[in-house]
C-alpha cells in the first residue's frame, strides 16, 4: 500500500479517561491495539478555557449532573503535565502516536516541547486568532475541525494560517488575511501543512445533519486534503467517508459507554473500534488509484467470461461470413465480437464446424 494514499486514523481518547491516568494508558493500549495511527486526547487549563458560570449544553446536560457546572466539570477531567509525560510514554512504548488539543496558547507551548508531530486545532477554536498564529507559526502541520463553522470562517482561518506562515514579520489585520486569500502563496502554504476535517458538532450527531459532500466543497474551495470529524452513532458514516475521499478520519472512543462523562455516549467501545479500523483498512486498499487497469488476478477470468467469434453452424471454405452462420460464444481467445461487422461478408478461409473458433 502507498502510504501516500494512507488514511491517517485517530482514536479520539478525549476526555472519556474521566481524569484517571490509568483509564488514560489504557485508552493508549487499546488505541495502539486496534491499529490507529494516533490517539488524541485534550489538553487544557480549565480557568484559561471557560468563564466560571458558562453553562453545559444540552448534551452535557444529558450525560453528567445537572447540579454541577461545566466549569467543575472540565476541572474534573483536566490532565496535567504529569499525566502527560506517562501518556506520552506510554504511546512510545505501543507504537502509537501521541497527540492533543490544545485549547490555549500555553497549553500548545507545552505540547510542542513535548514534541507533538501536529496540531490538532478544535472545532470550538477556529475563531480563536491568536491559538490559530501560533499553531501556523510552528511550522508543524495542522488539521483543522469545522464543526459549528460557516464556509467564511474556514476561510478565515485557513487565511491566518497562510499569513502566518509567508508573513513572519508582517502586522496581522484582517485586511492582510484577506489579502492572501487564493493567492499563489494561500495554496502553497496550505496544501502539504493543512487538513480540513469537516464536523458536526453534536454528541450524538443525527444523520440528517452530517452532509458528508460538503468535504468535496471544502476541497474544491480551498484545495486542500481533507477528512472527517465524526460523532455519529456507530461506524457507517465514518466508514463513507473514507469512501468519499477522507484522507483523516478522527472518532470518539471509549473502555465502556456505560460511563460517567459527557462524551462516553457517542463513543465507540474496544471491539467496536478494531472493527472500525480494520474496515477503514479494507476500504483504503480497495479504493487505489485513480486509473482504471486491467488487474493480473483478472487475466484468467477476461479469458473464460469474454466472448469469441464462433460458427454457428458448419461453414465451408469460401463461404461468406453472415449473421446466419457466426455467433459470440465463450472463451474470449478469438476474435472479439467487437469486430463482427469487420469479419461479415468476407469470405472463409477453412472449413469450420459447428462451435469452432473462428481464425482469420
Amino acid at each position: 500500500m502507498d502510504n501516500k494514499n494512507k488514511i491517517l486514523f485517530i482514536a479520539e481518547a478525549g476526555v472519556n479517561h474521566n481524569g484517571d491516568i490509568n483509564k488514560a494508558l489504557e485508552l493508549v493500549d487499546v488505541a495502539a491495539e486496534s491499529g490507529a495511527d494516533i490517539i488524541k486526547f485534550q489538553y487544557y487549563k480549565t480557568e484559561s478555557l471557560l468563564q466560571v458560570d458558562t453553562p453545559k449544553s444540552t448534551y452535557q446536560l444529558s450525560n453528567t449532573s445537572i447540579l454541577e457546572s461545566q466549569f467543575e466539570m472540565l476541572k474534573k477531567l483536566e490532565l496535567d503535565s504529569c499525566d502527560l509525560k506517562k501518556i506520552i510514554n506510554r504511546c512510545v512504548v505501543k507504537g502509537i502516536e501521541f497527540l492533543a488539543t490544545p485549547f490555549d496558547e500555553n497549553s500548545l507551548d507545552e505540547l510542542i516541547d513535548y514534541g507533538i508531530k501536529r496540531i490538532k486545532i478544535p472545532s470550538g477554536e477556529i475563531t480563536n486568532g491568536p491559538l490559530i498564529l501560533k499553531s501556523a507559526l510552528s511550522n508543524l502541520p495542522i488539521i483543522l475541525s469545522t464543526g459549528m463553522s460557516h464556509l467564511s470562517e474556514i476561510e478565515d482561518a485557513l487565511g491566518l494560517i497562510a499569513h502566518g506562515r509567508t508573513n513572519q514579520d508582517t502586522k496581522i489585520s484582517s485586511s492582510n488575511i484577506k489579502n492572501i486569500l487564493y493567492t499563489d502563496n494561500f495554496y502553497s502554504n496550505l496544501n502539504d501543512n493543512v487538513t480540513v476535517l469537516h464536523c458536526t458538532s453534536q454528541y450524538p450527531a443525527p444523520l440528517n445533519s452530517i452532509n458528508l459532500n460538503a468535504m468535496q466543497e471544502i476541497s474544491n474551495k480551498f484545495n486542500v486534503p481533507v477528512g472527517y470529524s465524526d460523532h455519529t452513532e456507530g461506524s457507517a458514516i465514518a466508514i463513507a467517508s473514507a469512501a468519499l475521499g477522507a484522507q483523516i478520519i478522527e472518532k470518539h472512543f471509549t473502555l465502556d459507554r456505560s460511563l460517567p462523562g459527557p462524551d462516553h455516549k457517542a463513543s465507540l467501545e474496544p471491539k467496536e473500534l478494531f472493527s472500525l479500523v480494520s474496515d477503514i483498512r479494507s476500504i483504503q486498499l480497495a479504493l487505489g488509484g485513480n486509473e482504471k487497469i486491467l488487474f493480473d488476478c483478472e487475466k484468467e477470468n477476461r479469458v473464460i467470461a469474454r466472448k469469441s467469434l464462433t460458427a454457428r453452424c458448419e461453414i465451408k471454405k469460401g463461404a461468406i461470413f453472415s449473421k446466419e452462420n457466426l455467433i459470440a460464444l465463450r472463451p474470449g481467445n478469438g476474435i472479439s465480437p467487437m469486430n463482427y461487422w469487420d469479419i461479415l461478408g468476407s469470405r472463409a478461409e477453412k472449413d469450420f464446424k459447428t462451435g469452432e473458433t473462428i481464425i482469420i
